[in-house]
């Protein structure tokens, strides 16, 4: 695709940050139906309801390993259509679910198709953009992108007054089509058939094992496996521990917002110290402090503060969760790739599918235990850090000139 062709850089800026937010999204504006879900489809099981998250992020990972392999062989446009028409259909099913098992299906079924969205995003500004340009365009998608996870339980929030929660998949099929449309109107194929490569098992095979076998890429995933699962533990527990634990589901969506505005400000932290610190002392100090900041909400709550207070405890705790984020997740991935070079795209899908369908099976079950506290996300991220905290310094000692 020549420089004339392009979109202007606004439009395109806006397109992949558009894209990029599509997991956010699909995520964070189900957050406030989960109530009105557990009591329509599992009133005797309101725990289930957590699952409606952790389905979406099984798919996505499935998704994850093979969007980019397939946009390499059969160009980025195409994917991204065949996953919208996925995406689509999920929301659709889902909202005309008429039982909780079909809705969990239809949730699996959105997350692959969203895959298409994150992952050829990406490949698409690399095939237009390189070097410091390409950064530079990033940080603008990335702070797009930063924005949905605060402004999603507000919009999701208003839609189930509007419409009811089946309403939010609603919207979800809007988003995919209008978003869709505007690509395939505007945006030229960026991947042109000489530079594309053959789908084969083989290939897929070998990188699987050239990822999996270097030991390095494989302390890597394990200890972002872990950081994705105090993500998705706490994603998965925060609106009931806010509705059922606190009182406070009604302003829950207003809560988030403000935890995830401050949140935000992680991944700028991380830029402006990565360069200095190295990645390693980046995300062993991020779950270091994160050990100290779960020890501490245990504590309180065992002593058991006025509820006002607890409440106040729990906010900070569950925001650092999520700064923590900004802090590990991003030096991870490239801890991970950085012996990779040879099959960096390839490495990318495996890595990403690996730690976010490894930490989805470790989010579900510590999700199903909450029973009215915050104890199992309080504990379940304790151990998570725990044990990260422990494989990073195996990775400093194996790969010291790279971390």
């Amino acid at each position: 695709m020549s420089a004339a062709t392009r979109p202007a850089r606004p439009e395109f800026i806006a397109m992949m940050a558009m894209m990029a937010a599509t997991v956010a999204f699909s995520i964070d504006a189900m957050l406030p139906a989960l109530p009105h879900i557990a009591q329509t489809l599992a009133p005797d099981a309101p725990n289930r309801a957590q699952l409606i998250i952790t389905s979406f992020l099984l798919g996505l990972g499935i998704g994850t390993f093979l969007a980019g392999p397939l946009s390499d062989s059969f160009g980025r446009k195409r994917i991204i259509l065949l996953g919208a028409v996925i995406y689509v259909s999920g929301a659709a099913l889902a909202m005309l679910a008429p039982g909780l098992e079909t809705l969990l299906a239809a949730r699996a079924l959105q997350g692959l198709g969203a895959a298409a969205f994150r992952i050829v995003s990406i490949a698409i500004i690399r095939d237009l953009y390189a070097g410091r340009e390409m950064a530079r365009l990033m940080s603008f998608v990335m702070m797009v992108f930063a924005l949905t996870p605060a402004l999603a339980p507000l919009l999701g929030a208003g839609i189930i007054v509007l419409a009811g929660w089946r309403g939010v998949f609603g919207a979800f099929v809007l988003f995919a089509a209008a978003l869709s449309l505007w690509m395939s109107l505007r945006l030229p194929e960026p991947l042109a058939p000489d530079r594309r490569r053959a789908f084969r098992a083989a290939p897929l095979r070998a990188a699987l094992s050239e990822v999996l076998g270097h030991p390095v890429t494989r302390l890597a995933i394990a200890v972002q496996m872990l950081c994705m699962t105090t993500l998705f533990t706490s994603l998965s527990m925060v609106q009931p521990i806010f509705d059922v634990t606190f009182g406070r589901g009604t302003s829950f969506p207003y809560w988030f917002f403000l935890m995830a505005l401050i949140a935000g400000c992680g991944s700028f932290l991380n830029s402006r110290l990565v360069m200095r610190l190295g990645m390693e002392r980046m995300v062993s100090g991020a779950l270091a402090a994160q050990i100290a900041l779960s020890l501490i909400a245990i504590i309180l709550w065992q002593i058991g503060l006025p509820p006002q207070l607890q409440f106040a405890v729990f906010v900070i705790w569950q925001t650092g969760v999520f700064f923590q984020a900004g802090l590990t997740l991003g030096n991870l991935n490239a801890l991970a790739m950085a012996p990779m070079g040879a099959i960096a795209g390839m490495a990318a899908s495996v890595t990403g599918a690996a730690a976010t369908v490894g930490s989805v099976a470790i989010a579900i079950p510590i999700g199903q235990q909450f029973q009215g506290t915050p104890m199992p996300a309080h504990l379940g991220v304790l151990g998570a850090v725990l044990i990260g905290l422990g494989l990073m310094q195996r990775v400093r000692r194996l790969a010291p000139q790279v971390v």
